[in-house]
């Protein structure tokens, strides 16, 4: 609300009601039309611009953003319009009371002119903004370097505001001035920068700015500091925001053209629903709201020092002027930029052109652990859509956890008792937390080590993105990974029928829910796992260890169906606890990777559909008829099963799942009915207003719990299912269970060998092979 005798931003003559002005979004971009606001003969729209570019892992590295207003005059009079961009010093909290900040103005090339805002961080690594806006032929940029929000600063926020209304603009020299003076403890720094235009009578005109932040490392809470992948192209320089924000307006209109030729096939589907189309997209903003964290290098900044000098060693790097990537710069440890001599640039390529750093994002805001596996194996379909090398990445650092071993003792909170943090041969329950990659297994609930479900979706994620890139360097360096992944899990065969059972605690993803005996979720897995490595065994010439896995496997799954299948689906455990017999949503979680790996169904198309139909009747259509998703957990007389918190949670992650696997068995009418139901009442106007906050899940009466989580990303598993790669595709197909018996030392007399000549090299794949 105004005040006049306010000397803060409360003192603006605010007039925009925002009765008729809209707000409209498809992830990366979005758009706010103010219809008539402030001015009736005005229309403006903002669109606003992230580089979130699939396949291209520079420019989608940037810490920046850009928006592009549109100006439209629809009175008969020339109007002359100013748009104000402002910003505070400041990074989050009250740390701009702090003092020290200081701001600059700059001019820059191409007529892109702004403030720098240098923020004085005190044990943390350095943050500086930059705020820009780029003159054109139509468009005046002026800046007003630095202005406060309190009575006794040199300029207020109420003379700021003064200064527009009477000019529409703020002087010139205030471009040439210098830094400001520091901050004093307990004031606010602010900059603004006016964009003014002629607009002519029903005429238009676009003004574009341009923030941008250089943050150039990252700190975690046990002291190693690492750099952020952007500084691989422009450097650690504070002044690297500059750049980036002349980067940024000279470069949107390219990022936007390819932003739309990424969506546009999917948007112009006319068989797809409309609400699946945005939700499928905006559902994307967890990869960089996540608590996302990409940095260029594995080796920590601080460790980076030369024992022959004691200073950081140089390190070039290249940056990019004018979209075209050049070595200009090298920086050291201590984040300072030095020039490179001629005799000092690189005659190519620094790096491999498969490096893109290491990738953290959270499994939730809530959930403060990084990369979470359990529930990677959801949300992975997106990144191996879209940035295949980050997912590879990710499953190589897996792939190296398995086969290490962190002896120190930790205190499990459920059961309260103590065990290593992490055993040979389990997959990590997560990266870490305060010392990713060093320090694995934050989680501390439960002995993760015993979870029966890690083992298993690692061995299916390796295989799915083996197949989907046909890397084979991927699948040989992780194949070690995958035998050890695998020979792991026999420990929990308790009666050696070759099917793992469960230990009568929530050993799984579903860590409130206690499986008794054989489980379909972890039990079906298993059984994915075991072909899955069978097939792989066979790709990498490891025909021993195929014929050891399709052994277990024909055993294995022999024990499942007798033990489980009822007639109509499969029972949740083997125990007899009043919920064994509960229709568990995510049973077919093992079928889902078979489907989206290009391997044979686990069970006959009856089994298969029966199931799923099951599930849609019962866990789907018997909550508000079917307009939430599906509940985890549903007794067969069609009550929900409220054993325990998440079996009576409907999970938005889970219920795309379902959705992705209903479309490979053909039901494309159930399944996009299914996750409908988490547009209805996640993203609708009539639902519960989680947009860009999906949770984890919710209560049939609309109870959330864990907002901003990573789970969601897994509708990306329904495009999968919608456009399957070529590659999986075209692939031959390795059938396991109608192979022969393959001696190891005589290869060339099976069918086998002819299959590994063929499957080693993947045509039309993301990545070249090795051969």
């Amino acid at each position: 609300m105004r005040k006049a005798s306010d000397h803060g931003i409360s003192s603006w003559g605010w007039n925009l009601s925002g009765q008729h002005s809209t707000y409209h979004a498809l992830f990366p971009r979005a758009w706010t039309v103010y219809d008539g606001e402030p001015d009736p003969e005005l229309k403006v729209s903002c669109r606003q611009i992230s580089p979130f570019i699939p396949h291209d892992y520079s420019e989608s590295s940037l810490p920046t953003s850009v928006f592009v207003y549109t100006l439209r005059n629809t009175g008969k009079e020339r109007a002359q319009v100013s748009l104000l961009f402002t910003w505070t010093n400041s990074i989050g909290g009250v740390s701009h009371l702090s003092g020290d900040h200081v701001n600059e103005p700059f001019i820059g090339e191409d007529g892109v002119s702004g403030v720098l805002l240098h923020h004085k961080t005190k044990e943390n690594p350095p943050v500086t903004f930059a705020v820009a806006a780029c003159e054109t032929q139509n468009v005046s940029v002026t800046v007003l370097p630095c202005f406060g929000l309190t009575e006794g600063s040199c300029v207020t926020a109420k003379d700021m505001w003064g200064k527009m209304v009477q000019d529409g603009h703020f002087d010139r020299e205030n471009s040439s001035k210098g830094p400001s003076m520091p901050s004093s403890p307990g004031e606010t720094h602010c900059a603004a920068v006016s964009a003014a235009a002629w607009v002519e009578p029903h005429g238009k005109c676009t003004v574009a700015f341009a923030v941008a932040w250089s943050s150039p490392q990252v700190k975690f809470m046990k002291g190693k500091s690492y750099y952020r992948r952007y500084t691989r192209f422009y450097g650690t320089s504070e002044r690297a925001a500059v750049d980036l924000v002349h980067h940024s307006l000279t470069n949107y209109k390219l990022w936007e053209e390819e932003i739309e030729k990424w969506q546009n096939p999917i948007l112009n589907d006319n068989k797809l629903p409309e609400w699946y189309k945005f939700t499928l997209f905006n559902e994307l903003y967890f990869l960089v709201a996540g608590g996302t964290v990409w940095i260029d290098s594995g080796v920590p900044s601080s460790d980076s020092v030369s024992a022959r000098t004691g200073r950081p060693e140089v390190t070039k790097v290249k940056s990019i002027k004018n979209g075209v990537q050049v070595e200009q710069t090298a920086y050291n440890g201590y984040g300072e930029d030095i020039q490179l001599s001629s005799s000092d640039k690189l005659s190519g390529s620094s790096t491999d052109s498969d490096d893109v750093g290491r990738f953290l994002y959270l499994e939730g805001v809530e959930y403060i652990m990084w990369c979470t596996y359990d529930v990677h194996f959801y949300a992975s379909f997106a990144l191996l859509a879209l940035f295949p090398k980050i997912e590879l990445s990710i499953q190589r650092e897996f792939a190296k956890a398995v086969l290490c071993e962190d002896g120190r003792k930790v205190k499990f909170l459920a059961e309260g008792n103590w065990g290593i943090r992490k055993p040979r041969g389990a997959i990590p329950h997560d990266l870490g937390m305060h010392d990713p990659w060093h320090e694995m297994n934050a989680y501390n609930i439960h002995d993760t080590s015993k979870w029966k479900d890690l083992n298993p979706k690692f061995v299916l994620q390796v295989y799915r993105d083996f197949a989907a890139t046909g890397d084979f360097s991927f699948a040989t360096d992780v194949w070690p990974s995958v035998c050890a992944a695998i020979e792991y899990m026999d420990q929990f065969d308790h009666d050696n029928d070759c099917l793992i059972e469960n230990d009568g605690f929530p050993d799984q993803t579903y860590d409130t829910w206690t499986v008794h005996g054989i489980s379909a979720y972890c039990g079906g897995l298993w059984l994915a796992a075991l072909q899955a490595a069978a097939a792989m065994a066979m790709h990498v010439g490891d025909y021993a260890f195929a014929e050891k896995c399709k052994g277990k496997l024909i055993k294995a799954k022999t024990v499942y169906e007798e033990k489980l299948w009822n007639g109509s689906y499969f029972n949740y455990d083997s125990g007899s606890s009043s919920n064994s017999k509960s229709i568990q949503a995510d049973q077919l979680a093992g079928q889902w990777y078979m489907a989206s790996s290009g391997l044979p169904d686990l069970f006959d198309a009856v089994k298969i559909k029966s199931t799923l139909q099951k599930i849609y009747d019962f866990n789907v259509m018997k909550v508000r008829g079917g307009r939430m998703g599906a509940v985890n957990g549903m007794h067969p007389n069609g009550k929900v099963d409220d054993t325990c918190m998440q079996s009576r949670e409907i999970w938005t992650g889970v219920t795309y799942g379902v959705a992705a696997t209903m479309l490979h068995a053909g039901m494309e009418e159930q399944a996009f009915n299914t996750a409908e139901g988490i547009f209805t009442a996640g993203w609708s106007e009539d639902g519960y207003g989680y947009s860009f906050q999906t949770p984890e899940g919710w209560t049939t009466d609309g109870h959330f719990r864990s907002l901003i989580y990573m789970r969601p990303l897994s509708i990306w598993g329904m495009q999968w299912a919608l456009s399957m790669p070529k590659t999986i595709l075209d692939a031959p197909k390795v059938n396991i269970m109608d192979r022969i018996q393959v001696k190891p030392h005589t290869p060339q007399e099976t069918g086998v060998q002819k299959i590994v000549k063929k499957a080693k090299c993947f045509n039309n794949s993301i990545f070249s092979c090795s051969c």
